[in-house]
């Protein structure tokens, strides 16, 4: 069985020609919000970052460290994905922690990663050790 992406009402009220329907403008709202999430992961150095982070809690200096990037490189990616709502933090002294901020966000990154480093053709540039990783 074939699973459907627009709702049936939706469906029905486009094929009768009508131009606007509640379920409709939802449908569009729900459209800009999605583009607006893809967006933000739309940064290699996001998604590495959030690939990092869905591991475990991790810090600024633990990231700037595993991915080679400079302080501020790091520190202005994070501030992207903290206005947008994929991480959340917590202080430890003067060590800020971040995290996942939901599992919406988990869920999304395990489905690219399931994609792109899990079994497909890009699956070895995902594993340690391999040449081009």
């Amino acid at each position: 069985m074939t699973e459907t992406i627009v709702p049936k009402s939706i469906e029905d009220a486009l094929r009768d020609g009508e131009e606007y329907s509640v379920e409709l403008e939802q449908l569009m709202r729900n459209a800009r919000d999605a583009s607006d999430f893809l967006k933000a992961l739309a940064h290699e150095s996001r998604l590495l970052l959030l690939c990092l982070i869905a591991e475990k809690e991790r810090s600024v200096g633990e990231l700037e460290t595993i991915l080679s990037l400079r302080q501020p490189t790091v520190s202005q990616q994070l501030a992207r994905l903290r206005f947008d709502g994929f991480v959340t933090t917590r202080r430890d002294g003067t060590t800020i922690y971040y995290s996942l901020a939901n599992d919406n966000v988990r869920q999304v990154i395990r489905v690219v990663y399931d994609i792109f480093c899990s079994g497909g053709p890009t699956a070895a540039l995902c594993r340690p050790g391999t040449p081009g990783a």
